[in-house]
């Protein structure tokens, strides 16, 4: 979608900002963000919807280009390599204590994510990954989706995290069984819906955040597994969020 309409459709849903994609394909690319990105960030604002975050690797162009533009957060998630998970977060400790001045100078965050399956995957991990970095390059965003995804609950999640947390994602999913009880093993796959019906309780969630004094960014990523329906979901979560949030903006 280009960037104007992009901008137009998700100011008409409500939403004040939006994390933008920077991959190859999308309307930002990695090879070409220090010129694309101040282009988007423009057509965005012209419609009146900010860039609260961009998902994409972090480097140093990346920062800086962000940090020149006032975006706060570069989003992150640290997939588990084949040396295994503690090698896996030891390699990527000392990558992002080597970005911490590159960060510090742009004033723009790392922000990890957890993510089910072979990733850092909890809040837990998330904790055990940042726990050693600085807080003021490094922060932690919590996907309650894939927080209850891997069971972890939402409560002990945001305590875990809270020091650091410096985004939350809300969408929502549930595990669907894809074959029948005849079967010599269960296999099931992750359905991605809307807010209301997967395993991650937003109003628990909401509830929780505003009673803590959250005052971070609140991201709907709209990932459903029906992407035709995608505009049609995207509304209707919107509308719950603001409910459960009474209005707060909702990024």
């Amino acid at each position: 979608m280009p960037l104007a309409e992009l901008g137009q459709m998700v100011h008409r849903l409500g939403f004040d900002a939006i994390e933008l994609p920077v991959r190859n394909g999308f309307q930002v690319e990695p090879g070409e963000i220090v010129r694309q990105l101040p282009v988007a960030h423009k057509a965005l604002a012209d419609a009146g919807v900010g860039i609260a975050s961009v998902a994409t690797a972090p480097t140093p162009e990346a920062i800086a280009v962000c940090g020149r533009l006032g975006i706060p957060v570069v989003r992150v998630m640290v997939p588990i390599g084949p040396e295994g998970y503690l090698a896996t977060v030891a390699q990527v400790q000392r990558e992002y204590a080597a970005l911490a001045p590159t960060l510090r100078d742009a004033g723009v965050k790392l922000g990890v994510q957890n993510h089910n399956g072979a990733f850092v995957c909890n809040a837990m991990g998330l904790h055990h990954l940042l726990d050693p970095l600085d807080p003021a390059t490094v922060g932690a965003v919590l996907d309650v989706a894939h927080t209850a995804l891997d069971g972890e609950e939402i409560d002990l999640a945001l305590d875990i995290v809270w020091e650091r947390l410096c985004m939350v994602n809300f969408k929502n999913a549930y595990w669907r069984r894809t074959n029948g009880p005849e079967a010599v093993e269960a296999d099931w796959e992750v359905f991605w819906t809307l807010g209301r019906h997967g395993l991650a309780s937003w109003s628990r969630a909401a509830a929780l955040l505003q009673q803590r004094g959250y005052t971070g960014i609140v991201c709907l990523p709209a990932e459903y597994t029906d992407e035709p329906a995608v505009d049609r979901l995207i509304a209707e979560d919107m509308q719950y969020a603001k409910q459960l949030f009474q209005g707060q903006a909702i990024q």
